[in-house]
């Protein structure tokens, strides 16, 4: 887990933007949704097919513009 130390004269609310920027960079907030319930791994192939499909979609169209 991300740690920082505040500064001298830092406030609380630098000091906390600074900690949820490092934990976002990090990927906490994303992993823990990810684990909040179990997914089977069927599920986890399908979704990423789904997306993996929806990217290259997106490319597709991209490319026809």
């Amino acid at each position: 887990m991300p740690g920082i130390r505040v500064k001298d004269g830092e406030s609380f609310e630098s000091a906390l933007r600074r900690f949820k920027k490092k934990c976002e960079k990090a990927g906490i907030l994303s992993d823990l949704r990810r684990h909040q319930h179990f997914e089977k791994p069927s599920e986890r192939r399908k979704r990423k097919l789904n997306a993996a499909r929806r990217k290259q979609m997106a490319r597709r169209q991209q490319e026809n513009l």
